[in-house]
């Protein structure tokens, strides 16, 4: 099985057990959701969750690009207290066929691009809900959003695949990672204060008394956040789904779009 130039190893391999997908399976969705997750992608240094063996495995997270990797796997520089990392770059399908055919589920990138590691121009709010609580955490998007258009932002939404819904927004660069972080953990703690029975800024699970976590914690320098379109390491094949504001109402999970439906759903907002 070779898909954009990359031949595909053990493509018959059982990645989501439940579901009974394939690697195969997994390298044919990355290769048709490309031309839409590539543009959140650019230039952007990823971490890469993987699971050669599955998902029922625990996995491992990778920054550093391997030695083994091709010449054509993109790479920049990052600077570390340690030193640097080589981390990886994917502009192209070739690339993102090969990282997955790496056993690659989750791909997390950064909030700045190559050029400007210290700048970042997107922002995330990582709405982390109690078990069960789907229906709290619609109502706080609603609330946080209503909360940033009253601080002239108009945030994005998009369900996480796994969980809960994240909050972003495109910020002009300028300002580095510590003044950004200073400025979006104000307003989360802003919101927590205006709203203190539904939000909470408690880093400790045993503190937030089943309220919805603000996570503005990933806006910091080599932090990242999901990649839109990327699938999570879920038994329901949950989908990161960027969304309209519309469609929340008729939202029953945060994996309510997954492998099974995404194009389904991306076929009828095509058409409209």
């Amino acid at each position: 099985m070779e898909v954009a130039g990359i031949e595909i190893s053990h493509p018959d391999k059982i990645i989501f057990p439940q579901k009974k997908i394939s690697k195969g399976d997994m390298v044919s969705y990355y290769e048709r959701i490309a031309p839409l997750m590539l543009p959140f992608l650019k230039d952007r240094p990823l971490t890469l969750q993987r699971f050669p063996g599955g998902i029922q495995d625990s996995g491992f997270y990778q920054k550093n690009a391997a030695d083994y990797f091709p010449d054509f796997i993109e790479t920049v520089e990052v600077p570390t207290e340690e030193g640097s990392n080589t981390q990886i770059i994917c502009n192209d399908v070739k690339t993102l066929v090969y990282l997955v055919n790496q056993g690659t589920v989750v791909f997390h990138t950064w909030l700045s691009r190559k050029d400007k590691l210290r700048e970042p121009d997107k922002i995330v709010f990582d709405l982390d809900p109690p078990a069960n609580a789907f229906e709290q955490v619609r109502k706080a998007a609603r609330v946080l959003r209503d909360f940033l258009k009253e601080k002239g932002i108009e945030a994005s939404l998009m369900t996480s695949g796994k969980n809960g819904l994240h909050l972003y927004y495109s910020k002009r660069r300028g300002q580095d990672f510590d003044a950004v972080k200073e400025e979006v953990r104000d307003l989360a703690e802003e919101a927590a204060a205006l709203h203190p029975d539904l939000f909470t800024t408690k880093i400790r699970k045993d503190q937030r008394e089943e309220k919805i976590f603000v996570d503005y914690l990933r806006n910091a320098y080599a932090q990242t956040a999901v990649c839109p379109y990327s699938l999570r390491a879920t038994e329901d094949a949950g989908v990161a789904t960027p969304i309209s504001w519309d469609e929340l109402s008729r939202l029953k999970s945060s994996s309510h779009y997954n492998i099974d439906n995404i194009f389904r759903r991306i076929g009828q907002k095509e058409n409209k």
